[in-house]
């Protein structure tokens, strides 16, 4: 693809300039309903795929809303120095992974929003709910926010999960990698400048730190979500090239994935009370003496039991069964991450109920 072979001077001003303005403005178009026409149809398309898609476009939305932010204060053209600095502690190429993912997230939004004004039916738009505040930090765009990224309880089960031998299809379960990111509720970006205290380029406080790797997590938690997702609803559609859309943006959010779980485990040892919350998170080392379900550099997915327990194990990515990834499953996670604190309650019905329409479509 030209993304590897554009220079990355070109590549900041395509990010900034291009893509993500045009894919923001194909965001905000449209109607929250959808008109399906006789007998089920839209556009030669049945109102189950109709259903998948308007609710993978209002994933991807999401998705594009907490990735902006991200991407305004840590990406390659980032107006926040220190929160740069302390996510590249992770990897040095994080602030361009970051800008690489966010572009992604917009294109995803505004294609699947588009197919669905090709096929006669109507795009999804959140606007009326982006009423959440901006981080006040150096930086940050102060425009009203879908996502809340500043009170976070991130479940980092699906470190072990891809590290394990068994298969949550079969009834397998899997503990935490990073426990105490599960309690409590953690900033993934700095909330003020108060965040960026005792700070600088070269001597970063353990609190920004902390920040930062609780993003690194929350990066491949969100990602892994659409790794399952996608082909679990592809198994539901009925058009061909429904399926093939589905498919293919699957695939990149499977090398999102990978991307981010590789770089969560650079995280270091550290212990940080958030002053705010008055949460505590603990990051351990993560590449030395650990066993097989949390060594850091173990990222490609181990074996396991698939479709059946007499056939020999697969490594292949979990779960897929439709029976046990769902759309809805896929908002409450968002909904218990903190993601929508502070949102109205009309958002999350809205959510829940596309997501349930998504769920109810049948080949």
């Amino acid at each position: 693809m030209a993304r590897f072979l554009t220079p990355l001077a070109n590549r900041r001003s395509f990010l900034k300039k291009g893509v993500l303005a045009a894919g923001a403005a194909t965001v905000g178009a449209g109607l929250l309903g959808h008109r399906p026409s006789a007998f089920g149809q839209t556009g030669g398309l049945s109102q189950g795929d109709v259903a998948i898609l308007r609710f993978l476009a209002a994933a991807e939305i999401i998705e594009t809303d907490l990735w902006l932010q991200y991407n305004e204060l840590g990406g390659v053209n980032g107006g926040n120095p220190l929160y740069m600095a302390a996510l590249e502690l992770l990897d040095e190429d994080m602030p361009q992974y970051i800008s690489d993912n966010t572009r992604d997230e917009v294109s995803h939004a505004a294609f699947l929003n588009a197919y669905l004004v090709s096929k006669g039916a109507d795009p999804v738009n959140f606007d009326q709910f982006r009423t959440l505040p901006s981080s006040t930090a150096t930086g940050a765009q102060q425009i009203g926010r879908l996502t809340n990224l500043t009170q976070l309880t991130v479940d980092t089960s699906w470190w072990v999960r891809y590290r394990s031998d068994t298969n949550p299809e079969f009834g397998a379960t899997f503990a935490d990698a990073v426990p105490t990111l599960n309690m409590g509720q953690h900033p993934a970006i700095p909330r003020s400048d108060d965040d960026l205290a005792r700070s600088d380029p070269s001597n970063i406080s353990d609190h920004l730190k902390a920040i930062a790797f609780t993003a690194g997590f929350h990066f491949a938690f969100i990602e892994q979500g659409g790794t399952s997702i996608y082909p679990a609803l592809a198994q539901k559609a009925s058009s061909p090239e429904v399926e093939r859309i589905l498919l293919a943006i699957g695939g990149s959010e499977v090398m999102h994935f990978q991307t981010w779980q590789d770089k969560a485990g650079n995280a270091t040892p550290l212990t940080d009370v958030d002053p705010v919350t008055g949460s505590t998170v603990t990051f351990l080392d993560l590449k030395t003496n650990q066993p097989p379900t949390l060594q850091a550099n173990l990222i490609m997915p181990t074996p396991c039991t698939f479709i059946s327990a007499s056939l020999p194990a697969c490594a292949i990515i979990r779960p897929t069964d439709p029976n046990v990834i769902t759309a809805v499953g896929a908002i409450q996670a968002f909904m218990k991450d903190g993601l929508f604190i502070g949102q109205s309650d009309d958002f999350t019905q809205l959510l829940l109920a596309m997501a349930a329409a998504a769920d109810a479509a049948r080949r």
